[in-house]
């Protein structure tokens, strides 16, 4: 697949892409990124992307010109010219698993990142497919939200994770029936005067696994109710699942009262 990201500092990849496990997936190609920065795009000496808002206000805009040139170069370039084009923005879809999923079998897009009070809106209507947003905050630019979506993405490409199971037990992953992850021990046994949970120690598999389920349970009903109320409506509770949680409830309102 292949990302191509227009952004106006493409030197904060650099780095982001040669570090970590993830630098396998890019290093090998399987996630192909390319870096366009539309100043390239731009006219006269100073290559000037943005300019005041119509109507006043603080803040400038980028144009809508460069962008345009820059997205035409793209395509000349690209295999799939008729890639969707994806921009980070506060009002797009947020950035859940299943997002993440549907591009990580993607053949890919272009990703432009905004800056300053935003883009001109007549380049997102001509040309913006999708939006996204990593939540209900503001960032200075979109260049941390494409790195958070191209990591995200890359995690999942065979190969990239030293352990092929790895992302199956990560937090909100249907393998765990969307629940948040269990918490994790190594050594040593017993640090600060803390001890790894004796059952963890057992070598008994099947208690092992009750106990993470029990965790990954309590750890959403305490934390996000919302992934519990997803997986009862999904069916993806059994009874000693609703045993517990009604057993946590009860405690719940035990401490409370």
């Amino acid at each position: 697949m292949r990302f191509d990201v227009i952004t106006l500092f493409p030197e904060l990849f650099a780095p982001f892409l040669q570090v970590g496990v993830t630098r396998r997936a890019y290093a090998s190609g399987q996630v192909d990124v390319h870096l366009w920065n539309p100043r390239d795009d731009a006219d006269g000496a100073y290559r000037r992307v943005d300019d005041r808002p119509f109507g006043g206000g603080p803040g400038m805009v980028m144009m809508a010109e460069p962008l345009r040139r820059c997205l035409q170069r793209i395509r000349e370039q690209r295999a799939d010219a008729g890639a969707p084009v994806v921009l980070f923005s506060p009002i797009g879809a947020r950035i859940d698993h299943g997002v993440v999923s549907q591009w990580a079998r993607s053949e890919g897009a272009v990703l432009i990142c905004g800056r300053y009070e935003g883009i001109d809106q007549r380049f997102i209507d001509a040309f913006v497919d999708v939006q996204l947003s990593l939540g209900d905050f503001v960032l200075s630019g979109g260049e941390i939200a494409a790195m958070a979506l191209l990591d995200a993405v890359a995690r999942l490409q065979p190969g990239v994770l030293g352990d092929a199971d790895s992302h199956a037990l990560d937090s909100f992953n249907p393998e765990l029936d969307g629940l948040l992850d269990c918490p994790h021990y190594t050594r040593p046994e017993v640090w600060e005067g803390r001890a790894v949970p004796p059952t963890l120690l057992s070598g008994h598999h099947a208690q092992v696994e009750r106990w993470r389920r029990d965790q990954r349970l309590e750890l959403s009903a305490r934390h996000r109710p919302d992934l519990i109320d997803q997986a009862r409506v999904q069916g993806r509770l059994g009874p000693a699942d609703e045993a517990l949680l009604q057993r946590l409830a009860r405690s719940s309102r035990q401490a409370e009262s």
